[in-house]
């Protein structure tokens, strides 16, 4: 018998959606906390959340530091007027 093959492109795309929208709920209810560091914002996604996988974990942090990085990034290359 053959065997059914499993489309990955669904699941990958489901499994995508379910780290953004725990990255943003986790930036909208701890905006002050994150940093531009992933280890950091590994270390404060496992202690802010119960996820139990790894990579999971991994990938909200470095979602979250991808989310993070632009925002400090504009506020700091903003160039001074010299008057």
């Amino acid at each position: 018998m053959r065997q059914r093959r499993v489309d990955w492109s669904w699941r990958a795309t489901e499994g995508l959606s379910k780290v953004k929208k725990i990255a943003q709920e986790l930036v909208k209810r701890f905006p002050d906390k994150f940093t531009t560091d992933f280890e950091t914002n590994k270390k404060l996604v496992e202690s802010f959340t119960n996820i139990s996988s790894t990579k999971l974990r991994n990938m909200v942090a470095g979602y979250i530091t991808r989310l993070v990085v632009p925002t400090q990034g504009i506020e700091a290359s903003e160039p001074e007027k010299a008057e």
